[in-house]
């Protein structure tokens, strides 16, 4: 299958505008989600991290450009390929991983796993395993808000297999037709698990589809994380002026499979190739240094950064505890109150 026709080429992210420290933080920011999730494949391999594991290899300039336009009082709902969400919200590298090993130490004190992360703290609510499982759940995130009259912005992402759900279209349904201040962010790489989009909706204009329910919908380049970002404030801006929901399609790839479990036959190897050139990481450093913005030297500070804080997260992972077993039905049935 070959790139379709309506997915953006790459722009130069070298625009005038953008503060080279700024572009610098995004850089930093994707190779941390790169570098975690390489981790995460390497510890699975060795049997240290088990049941499913997605990882978001290809897609970190999502993450990072919309995560950089949120405040600490917005909402995140994510999908089970959340570690790239979960970290940029501010869950720690260690208690993403703890959670990952089973261990209590993690977010979800290893009850969620690799799909289920959630942290209360950071406002970061999931991590769900069920397709378009996430969408109802943001609606009832930014209904709180409007009634009880807070500025806030809740920030929904999921993947195109979520638009073949009745979720998908009875949520953006409800937020349109109760203004709420959510905004629906579409990561669509193309494949529904082995799925090829083509294969399975008429119309693959997703914003097209989202402007049918009446609310503003853009698409956008999604290997381009200075894209992304800038068309990402402008519609958190206006959800938080009150404008009602909003929605982005943000066309992008995913490098690797759908899983570890996956075999990945569906898709040809020199398409693979083909978006693995408009790697994010790889085209907003190569900008940069052509640029003069980013030295060798500053590349390599980077980098180290990165490492360390993966290494401590794994250590931190590895010095953690299962659940003692008389507490395993805790959080699962409640205590019946005295009569």
């Amino acid at each position: 299958m070959s790139v379709p026709k309506d997915h953006p080429l790459p722009r130069d992210p070298a625009r005038p505008h953008v503060d080279p420290e700024h572009a610098r933080h995004l850089l930093h920011q994707m190779l941390r989600v790169r570098r975690l999730e390489e981790e995460c494949v390497e510890l699975y391999s060795a049997a240290k991290i088990r049941g499913f594991l997605h990882v978001y290899i290809g897609e970190e300039a999502v993450a990072a450009g919309v995560m950089n336009t949120l405040g600490p009082e917005d909402a995140v709902v994510a999908t089970y390929r959340e570690h790239g969400h979960a970290l940029l919200r501010g869950v720690s590298a260690g208690a993403i991983l703890a959670e990952m090993y089973g261990y209590v130490q993690g977010c979800c004190r290893g009850r969620g796993g690799s799909m289920h992360l959630f942290d209360a703290a950071t406002r970061f609510y999931g991590g769900n395993a069920i397709v378009a499982g996430g969408l109802p759940l943001a609606v009832g995130l930014a209904l709180a808000d409007k009634m009880a009259g807070r500025r806030r912005v809740t920030v929904c992402f999921f993947g195109e297999g979520a638009v073949a759900e009745g979720a998908f279209h009875e949520s953006l349904n409800l937020a349109a037709l109760w203004q709420l201040p959510v905004l629906f962010c579409c990561e669509n790489n193309l494949y529904a698990m082995g799925t090829a989009l083509v294969r399975s909706e008429s119309q693959t204009d997703i914003a097209l589809k989202a402007a049918g329910y009446e609310m503003a919908a853009w698409s956008v380049d999604g290997m381009d994380v200075l894209a992304v970002e800038e068309t990402a404030r402008r519609a958190v801006d206006a959800v938080r002026a009150g404008g009602g929901p909003h929605f982005i399609e943000l066309r992008t790839y995913r490098f690797r499979a759908h899983s570890m479990f996956d075999p990945e036959r569906y898709r040809d190897k020199a398409e693979v190739a083909q978006w693995v050139e408009r790697d994010p990481i790889k085209t907003l450093r190569t900008a940069l240094e052509a640029a003069g913005q980013l030295s060798e030297e500053q590349w390599r500070a980077i980098g180290q950064d990165v490492d360390a804080e993966v290494k401590a997260g794994v250590e931190f992972a590895e010095g953690g505890t299962l659940e003692p077993v008389e507490e395993l039905t805790r959080f699962v049935y409640s205590e019946r109150s005295p009569q």
